[in-house]
Formats: structure tokens, sequence, C-alpha cells
């Protein structure tokens, strides 16, 4: 299977993770605020027809009425996209805008990034996606960002310092076509906080019941010249030597077969490297990885 096919299942596993992610969750529900026929109109001013419609008292979604819906679908967590790119230095920099740095920070890079927008429902999360420039798009060195609240993506921030990351890179050329969905389909996993959920066992007859999972702090997407790079973050890194009887082994194991059968859709022993740009799904822990020639790696 190439890095550009993506089947179905794929699609069906995290549409279905999210969605029982999400029943799982309390949804809120307020009436939409009725319009003040009290307040007294200016001379020549007419009322608004929107504004002369009575709720009907329906359950309306952000996809009933974009303007007055009374109810969303709220995540485990808030999320917040961050990017940048080679112009982002030319972006004005805002108290809204701009992440505080952690401190330790090596080099000037954090200086780049721009805080985009923070979520913490399904509707605000759609509303996001469909307004930005997907990854396919992207100049080279650009990345987007998507990290629980209050978590920044950098090493050092406290939740990611003792952690690691699953990573997969991939061609540019041959995976144009593929990068968006593959990128969609990790950012529903880790807003859905799916990424523990086992796979099927040769005799399950349905998939898991998705387990929600606190490991992951984030999730990020690279565009360089000649290839793609998806990264998931965890705030633990197991020591490589271990067996999966270790219990921070098999959940970081348990995130990396998710990742690469439910996200990605490849077959869980296929061998990915062909050459090129190909990589095989690999973690490593961020202290191993700023070591040259660093062999501490788990390969999946």
């Amino acid at each position: 299977m190439s890095a550009a096919t993506l089947p179905p299942q794929a699609s069906t596993a995290n549409a279905n993770a999210l969605a029982d992610a999400l029943a799982a969750a309390s949804i809120s529900s307020s009436s939409s605020p009725k319009p003040d026929d009290s307040q007294e109109l200016e001379d020549g001013e007419i009322r608004d027809e929107d504004d002369q419609e009575q709720d009907d008292g329906k359950v309306k979604t952000v996809f009933d009425d974009a303007s007055r819906f009374n109810v969303k679908h709220p995540l485990y967590s808030t999320w917040t996209l961050f990017f940048d790119s080679p112009q982002s230095k030319l972006l004005p920099k805002t108290p809204s805008s701009t992440p505080a740095t952690p401190s330790g920070t090596h080099g000037g890079w954090m200086e780049d990034i721009r805080k985009v927008v923070a979520f913490d429902s399904v509707e605000e999360f759609w509303g996001l996606y469909n307004n930005i420039i997907p990854p396919s798009q992207l100049p080279g060195k650009a990345n987007y960002y998507l990290f629980k609240d209050g978590i920044m993506p950098a090493w050092e921030d406290p939740k990611n310092k003792n952690g690691g990351k699953w990573s997969i890179q991939v061609p540019k050329e041959k995976s144009k076509g593929a990068i968006d969905k593959m990128w969609l389909y990790t950012m529903l996993a880790a807003i859905g906080e799916t990424f523990e959920t086992p796979l099927p066992g040769p005799n399950d007859k349905e998939a898991p019941a998705p387990t929600q999972s606190d490991l992951v702090t984030g999730v990020i997407v690279s565009s360089r010249p000649a290839f793609y790079r998806i990264s998931i973050w965890t705030r633990s890194a197991p020591d490589t030597a271990l067996t999966d009887s270790d219990p921070l082994m098999a959940r970081i194991l348990t995130i990396g077969k998710h990742f690469k059968v439910s996200v990605l859709g490849y077959e869980l022993d296929q061998k990915l490297v062909t050459g090129g740009f190909q990589s095989e799904i690999m973690f490593e822990s961020h202290k191993d990885s700023e070591k040259k020639g660093n062999k501490n790696k788990i390969i999946i």
C-alpha cells in the first residue's frame, strides 16, 4: 500500500471512535436568547426578520442554524492550534497571538510561532478546519501544532520535557494527495482522545470501545521542501529496553499501533520504507532525539 493510499476503513474507524468519545461526554444545552421586543427602534429602523423569529424550543446544532444554534458537542479538553513559517516573523505580535515561551527554550524559534485559536467543541473544530490552509498547500518549513490548552509545542514545556514522540515522514511528491487526510485523521484521534484505543483482536467481532488517553499532549504536521512529517507528542517516554509488560511501554505501543493502523490505514506488519524520504513509524524520547545517531528508538 502506498503512502498516498488511505482505505475507507481508516476514515470509518476514526469517525466511529470520535462519535463514541463524544457520546461519552456531556452535552450542554441552553435556549437561544429571544429578541427583546421591548427595545425601541430608532426612527426609520426596521427590525431584522431574524430578530422576529421566536425560539421554537427545538435543539439546533451549528449545522442546523449557524447563527441561532443552542447546543454544541464538547470535547474532553480544550485544544489550541499554533502555526509557524519563515513568514511568521513578518506578522505583527499581539498578546492573543504570541504564546509564552517556556523557560529554558533554546534558540529563538519560538519567536516565530503564532497562536491561531483555542476551541473546545466539535463545531468549533470544524469551523477552524474548514477555514485554514491544508498542509498540502503550506510552504516549506511551515508547521501546524495542535496541543492541549496550556501546553506549549516545545520540549521544554513541563508537560513535554519527560516525553517523546511517534512520527512518520513521507515523500512530498508521492503524498501530496494524502497528507491532508492523514493530518485530519490524526487531529480527530487527538481531540477525540482515542489514541490509546487497542486494535481489535483476531477473534473480535467489533472494534474495541475507545479508550480515553491523557498521555498525548499534542500533534504536529510539518511541511518541508522534500517531505511531510506528522508527529504525536506524549508526556512520558519509556525506557526503550523494556518490553510491553511495562505499563508505560504498553501504552506507548498502543498509541503507535493505533496511529499506524486506525489513523493512517497501514497494515500493522507493513514495511513502509521503499527509499527516498519515507520513514517507518518510530518513537523516540525528546532527550534521545537530541543525540546524534540515536539508536534508542521503537519502530512498528
